[in-house]
């Protein structure tokens, strides 16, 4: 779907949609302790459905491993594939867009010490084998979700583990959600509050019942929109969450006052999105947002496309190997057909950009949002923003 869209005013009140983070702990937390749990608040974003599907097919018996179609997920590979190992000796994983070429080192090694199968190509990750208690050595700075997979299936092992962390900790925010998502379902593991995890074996999850909170990743955007003058009232966000993102109410300030700024991203790489585009609009004054290396492997080099998107629009903004430097101008320049690079936060991140240019433009791919937020363009029309489905005419 391509999308016209033109400067607006946003004004309005909205709520953002539910966590995507936090549903996919919770629906695997209820999953695994049976019993009669309860997740409310969920949204079937394509990442959520990917999330069920796979966890449907791990329930289901029957010969050979299952076959777990993780779409573009990135959460649901990672999060699932230890729990293959314990539930169903293994499985095959498959998705589509970027996903299987996003690293999985952590997990190709892991099963190494373990003599576990491990095999990537033609599009598909297996795995077969048994994972056994024990001390675990991961780095730290490649992708929490290899510390929350582990973090899920070893409690269920016969013997008490280990992790250990190689490096610092990024994107610590998520490693808590996910803490605070074993707890409710009545499984422990310690954290030292630096590089080591405890986590006791012969444990169950119990039933429970959790609603999804607002997510504040999403609600970024919109966070974004009122540095630059809208007037959106964004509803339902819990100022006790634990998501590590709740950090835009905190950045966006600071980036809202006078003078340079350096915005360490390393525990909210999301949020380099609508930061930039906030960044980019602070005339004569320059912010750069760092420790974002990790951002080339999500669903596109994001590094890459948030610079090259924005400075379609007449941004200045430079990207090294790990960070961005925006030095901000006075407006966006029209008249532009700009790309979401199959990139739901690329998408959004435009379509707010969309309102401060003096022209319209051409956004391609716009519905590549239904992977975490599939109501925002019905969002931003209800805020006022202007947007319109191209014609394409055939003579």
């Amino acid at each position: 779907m391509n999308l016209i869209l033109k400067p607006a005013r946003l004004h309005g009140v909205i709520t953002p949609p539910p966590s995507k983070s936090q549903a996919h702990r919770l629906l695997i937390a209820a999953a695994l302790a049976g019993g009669k749990s309860s997740v409310l608040n969920l949204a079937d974003s394509q990442d959520i459905l990917a999330t069920r599907r796979c966890l449907e097919a791990l329930g289901e018996s029957g010969p050979g491993l299952p076959l777990l179609d993780c779409g573009e997920s990135g959460s649901t590979l990672r999060f699932l594939l230890p729990l293959s190992l314990v539930l169903r000796g293994g499985g095959v994983f498959s998705g589509s867009g970027r996903l299987m070429e996003r690293p999985m080192e952590p997990y190709a090694k892991l099963c190494a010490r373990q003599g576990i199968l491990f095999a990537q190509r033609d599009g598909t990750c297996t795995v077969r084998g048994t994972l056994r208690p024990g001390s675990f050595s991961l780095a730290g700075n490649i992708s929490s979700q290899f510390i929350t997979g582990l973090l899920y299936a070893l409690p269920l092992l016969d013997g008490d583990s280990e992790i250990l962390l190689t490096t610092r900790l990024e994107s610590g925010g998520y490693v808590d959600l996910t803490l605070d998502t074993l707890g409710r379902f009545g499984v422990r593991a310690d954290h030292d509050g630096s590089r080591r995890f405890f986590v006791p074996g012969g444990q169950r999850f119990h039933p429970a019942h959790a609603a999804v909170e607002a997510d504040y990743s999403q609600a970024a955007f919109f966070c974004a929109a009122n540095a630059l003058g809208h007037t959106v009232e964004i509803k339902n966000l819990s100022p006790r969450s634990v998501q590590g993102d709740r950090v835009i109410l905190d950045y966006t300030q600071r980036l809202s006052r006078p003078g340079d700024v350096v915005l360490d991203v390393s525990q909210c790489p999301d949020l380099v999105p609508p930061l930039a585009l906030q960044a980019a609009l602070r005339s004569g004054q320059t912010a750069s947002l760092v420790n974002a290396g990790r951002l080339r492997m999500k669903e596109s080099d994001r590094l890459d496309t948030v610079a090259g998107e924005l400075g379609r629009l007449g941004a200045d903004i430079v990207q090294t190997a790990d960070s961005l430097v925006i030095r901000g101008v006075d407006g966006f320049h029209g008249g532009v057909t700009a790309q979401a690079h199959n990139d739901h936060r690329i998408a959004m991140m435009l379509g707010i950009a969309a309102t401060r240019a003096d022209a319209p433009i051409t956004l391609l791919d716009a519905g590549c949002v239904s992977k975490s937020y599939p109501r925002f363009w019905d969002d931003y029309i209800s805020l006022g923003g202007f947007c319109e489905e191209e014609r394409v005419c055939n003579t």
